[in-house]
């Protein structure tokens, strides 16, 4: 998987500053999506059965092209669930270099087409406030799924960051799990959902290549435009078990801050090396420090390298971990 960033107008004021997306590395596609009909109340006292459209031909080529994608990564030992171990130790000088480079960096540039360079440090100064909107092609069970991991790894990014994170009402993140059918009617309830975002401006999200399998987006506004006030995710349906958990766990760590990937990242899921499909120890510490008090948004590398030797050196008692 890789992650990305691009530098584009949002509209009303807001800067889109990030756009990561996983992907393993080929060509394009498109989508459509609508919401749920509401049943007339009068039609029957019984709730609602909700069934799921089906889905076209494109959609099931791409969920058979991901299917052999995860199949092809468990066989060479990647995508692990165990968060590291013995066998990926880090120091304190390895968790501030990796901080540096996935905070303090954008891979790509403003036209996503060259490597990008140094960039102020970025996060939400405002409560995160979570909301899915799904694709009428998903099933119920899916949805449940979904749902639940959402909401226990939104507690999570909570309980790391020690900033409010959740699942509420007017949402200033909208996590989109939809599928090629139902993706481009799911950005237009996104863009109607959070302020300040058009629908013009998600355009990007609307057209994946087939080898993307997530992406984020993150918008700031005000002075200097280092703080998030909204961010969109979007992930694909067609994704296996994994390949979605996986998604969910990079685009949500992403959408807190953490725009770069690293190669020397380990163990580590901002990486583009599959090793670790779920977020890790050594991320956790990543995030813990993102929202240290002693660091704030808009400091560059420079103005923040000193506290984050400082930071990391005191996450690990200044040895291995």
């Amino acid at each position: 998987m890789t992650a990305g960033q691009i530098i584009r107008n949002a509209g009303a004021g807001l800067i889109a500053l990030l756009l990561a997306a996983c992907t393993d590395g080929a060509a394009p596609v498109e989508p459509v999506l609508k919401p749920l009909a509401r049943p007339d109340a009068a039609a029957s006292a019984s709730p609602p059965v909700q069934v799921a459209r089906p889905t076209s031909e494109a959609s099931a080529q791409l969920r058979s092209y991901l299917n052999q994608v995860q199949g092809a990564q468990l066989s060479q030992g990647l995508l692990r669930r165990d968060g590291g171990g013995s066998d990926t130790p880090f120091t304190n000088t390895m968790l501030a270099r990796n901080f540096e480079q996935i905070a303090l960096y954008n891979e790509y540039d403003g036209s996503f087409s060259g490597r990008g360079g140094a960039s102020p440090l970025r996060r939400w100064t405002a409560p995160v406030r979570m909301e899915v909107i799904f694709g009428d092609s998903i099933p119920p069970s899916e949805r449940a799924t979904d749902s639940a991991n959402i909401r226990a790894y939104a507690e999570r990014l909570e309980r790391v960051t020690n900033h409010p994170v959740s699942i509420a009402k007017r949402p200033n993140f909208i996590v989109i799990i939809a599928d090629e059918d139902d993706r481009a009617e799911a950005l237009a309830q996104a863009a109607a959902r959070l302020p300040g975002i058009s629908a013009a401006s998600l355009a990007p999200l609307n057209n994946l290549r087939d080898d993307t399998y997530c992406v984020v987006a993150a918008y700031a506004s005000g002075q200097g435009s280092n703080v998030y006030t909204a961010a969109l995710a979007v992930i694909r349906a067609e994704n296996p078990s994994l390949l979605r958990l996986s998604c969910i766990h990079e685009e949500l760590a992403q959408g807190m801050g953490l725009a770069n990937d690293s190669p020397s990242a380990r163990p580590s899921i901002f990486n583009d090396d599959d090793e670790f499909a779920l977020l890790t120890r050594h991320d956790e510490l990543l995030l813990q420090m993102l929202y240290d008090p002693r660091l704030s948004p808009g400091m560059t590398a420079d103005e923040a390298r000193d506290t984050i030797q400082t930071i990391a050196a005191e996450l690990t008692g200044g040895g291995p971990v």
